[in-house]
């Protein structure tokens, strides 16, 4: 069987030209997950820092963690030579059609907000069954045909939305703790959603702690690749989380996302087989690592970002 490859793949192929993906980084690499928390890193040293560990590209992060005022923000991007390549909402269509009232809301801030500032992605992540803040369990494991219906027509309304309001992608991340995690929900994902408003962040971690093959899902449905997160998995430590059910929330505080390389999978082969895909992809590093100290993630990003251009030649800081 023969797999269709975009125009800009094709063309680039023919100039033998591939600059490779563009890297960046997220409020995430440094342990933000909420608007506000006296434990996180302040926005104004994250800025610097990202800078100063080498990274050109960042992602919005959590809603009211950096300026939500589109001049303020170009400016404190813009004096620091920095760029923004997507912002980032939760979803809960399988709930039912009130959940889109919720989502639209956020949209309207998020990819006001982010579209001002010439970003064309929003990373969109389903609620969770159980609570990354208190890990309590919030419903089900796993949804029934009906609610697997409304989930995907709450995604294309929402893909096809975007697209006409604000000019944006809609980018569905698959997530731990949440329905969509496995190799089988996101083929599922993928059959019950339309191509032209829904597709993937394909994040490498999340994939791989319920055992994806990033690589196999990118050479199976490139036309679904619309966006990256580069995380790695420990290993050793998953099995134990798996075997334990330990909370995502708990896991992330054992290490469960570590630097790399020690971790899987592998990088370097995601970053060729998605740039063969199309080099304009982002690739935004975004290792999980709520609650650290917040001298802890600087080091790790700096390391991280020269890993990842000693180990393959198809990455770019622009």
């Amino acid at each position: 069987m023969t797999t269709s490859v975009p125009a800009s793949t094709k063309a680039s192929s023919v100039a033998g030209e591939n600059p490779g993906l563009r890297i960046g980084t997220a409020p995430d690499s440094w342990g933000v997950w909420f608007p506000e928390d006296p434990k996180q890193i302040p926005w104004e040293r994250f800025l610097d820092e990202v800078v100063k560990a080498g990274y050109t590209w960042i992602e919005l992060g959590p809603y009211g963690y950096l300026p939500t005022d589109a001049n303020q923000l170009e400016d404190e991007l813009g004096k620091r030579g920095l760029k923004l390549s997507a912002g980032t909402v939760f979803t809960g269509f399988h709930k039912g059609e009130e959940q889109w009232k919720r989502a639209w809301d956020q949209a309207l801030d998020v990819a006001g907000l982010a579209s001002k500032l010439g970003a064309e992605h929003l990373v969109v992540i389903p609620d969770l069954w159980r609570s990354d803040a208190t890990s309590e369990v919030l419903e089900a494991r796993t949804l029934d045909d009906e609610k697997w219906a409304k989930l995907a027509a709450g995604h294309d309304r929402l893909g096809k939305a975007l697209l006409e309001e604000f000019g944006m992608k809609q980018q569905f991340h698959s997530h731990a703790d949440s329905h969509i995690g496995t190799t089988r929900e996101v083929l599922r994902f993928l059959e019950e959603t339309d191509a032209r408003y829904t597709n993937l962040c394909l994040d490498t971690g999340h994939f791989a702690y319920y055992g994806g093959d990033n690589v196999k899902l990118i050479e199976q449905h490139p036309e679904r690749i619309g966006y990256l997160h580069l995380k790695q998995v420990d290993p050793t430590l998953l099995f134990d989380v798996l075997k334990n059910d330990t909370p995502f929330a708990e896991a992330v505080a054992q290490g469960i996302m570590i630097e790399p390389p020690h971790g899987i999978p592998d990088l370097a082969p995601i970053i060729e087989a998605v740039s063969k895909i199309d080099s304009e992809i982002f690739a935004i590093v975004e290792q999980d690592m709520y609650g650290c100290d917040i001298d802890y993630p600087f080091p790790i990003a700096e390391r991280t970002r020269k890993h990842i251009f000693g180990c393959t030649h198809f990455a770019r800081v622009n």
